[in-house]
């Protein structure tokens, strides 16, 4: 009988409650749709923000004097051992000034001796005229920055000798670097060469990682990863860090407030229809208090009615969010937007909420005087 009842009500209201459970409908489809790109693009703006190169360096300890102290192969060993999926990519550096032969003198220069296969990770903004060095074995070729072919005359195939100390090598250029910065200055070798030409077998001057995380997750990985190098400085790059850290609260604080809108709006729409049918429906409440019907069990027949109205419109709701987050992904930042099952049962909880917020107006039935109605009052 109650959902005879409830059906009968749907029917006999279907114009103003259509307008309600739009409202609703429209109310889940943006509240969905903005926190499954809160949920979404926050993760992949992380990811973007890791194109802005490494935001943990592994240094030793600052030291007094001329000479800066280096790291040894156990730190090494220690720091490929800590590359767990939140790692994009690490690698050591290891700074030489070396000479190379400019006309009948010589050139200072700065040889950067790493790991080839890792450094684009780290610098993904880097171009190359020419080939790339991918793996750690080729120990014959080398890449020149930009500045530093300029000033030696290189070019992709040709060749350059540097010297340190009394050792040299000869290195064939496999391609021209064009970072956009200091690097430009330099030449880099895998770090083998680099450790042979200075006589500095398994040292490296710091070393540079990629982390994904949030900033809180990144200090945390960044203290683990200190507890494992004792004597050691880890630091995370701060500026990246809190530039990150910045621009996700003020976009976590944006969605949240207009989705705390969003919601304020929809509740006064359902109110303003929940209180209409309140007026409407004064006959028939009064005419089933009459006959014996408990209010409790009238206002749960009315509320039953404001909870489906939710709970259908945030399914619906959610279903065009989905949609609406692609769209929005793909406008304002440019990705593509993965739906989020578990936004499907907040939406819904959302709209139930809102909608039974609405149906406060239903309250001013309980003071209808059955007798006022029968005598059509």
């Amino acid at each position: 009988m109650f959902w005879r009842i409830l059906w009968k009500l749907f029917r006999a209201s279907r114009g103003r409650l259509a307008v309600a459970l739009v409202a609703v409908t429209s109310g889940a489809a943006v509240c969905s749709a903005l926190i499954s790109l809160q949920l979404d693009a926050e993760r992949k703006l992380t990811r973007e923000f890791r194109a802005l190169g490494a935001n943990v360096v592994v240094a030793p300890p600052r030291a007094g004097g001329a000479d800066a102290p280096l790291m040894g192969a156990v730190a090494l060993d220690r720091i490929s051992a800590a590359q767990t999926p939140q790692v994009v990519g690490a690698a050591p550096y290891l700074y030489v000034v070396a000479r190379a032969p400019l006309g009948k003198a010589e050139q200072s220069v700065i040889l950067t001796g790493t790991w080839l296969d890792q450094t684009l990770r780290l610098a993904p903004w880097w171009k190359v005229e020419g080939q790339w060095i991918a793996t750690r074995e080729d120990i014959s070729r080398c890449l020149v920055g930009r500045n530093a072919a300029r000033q030696l005359g290189l070019s992709p195939g040709g060749a350059v000798e540097l010297r340190y100390a009394d050792r040299s090598v000869k290195l064939a250029v496999a391609g021209i670097v064009s970072a956009g910065g200091t690097d430009d200055n330099q030449i880099f070798v895998n770090l083998a060469v680099a450790q042979q030409l200075a006589a500095l077998e398994g040292r490296v001057s710091l070393a540079q990682l990629s982390v994904i995380g949030s900033p809180s997750e990144i200090e945390g990985f960044a203290r683990q990863l200190s507890a494992a190098l004792p004597g050691l400085e880890v630091r995370p790059v701060r500026q990246l860090a809190q530039a990150e850290g910045q621009l996700l609260t003020r976009i976590r604080g944006l969605i949240f407030a207009t989705v705390a809108l969003i919601l304020v709006l929809t509740a006064l729409c359902v109110l303003a229809t929940m209180a209409a049918l309140a007026m409407e429906r004064r006959r028939d409440v009064g005419m089933m208090k009459a006959l014996g019907g408990p209010m409790r069990r009238v206002l749960r027949l009315f509320l039953a009615e404001a909870a489906t109205l939710g709970v259908l419109g945030g399914l619906l709701g959610y279903a065009a969010g989905v949609g609406l987050a692609q769209w929005m992904g793909q406008r304002v930042f440019g990705v593509a937007i993965s739906p989020r099952l578990e936004v499907l049962p907040l939406t819904i909880l959302l709209m139930f909420g809102v909608a039974l917020a609405g149906a406060f107006p239903l309250r001013l039935l309980s003071a209808i005087r059955p007798a006022a109605i029968l005598r059509g009052e």
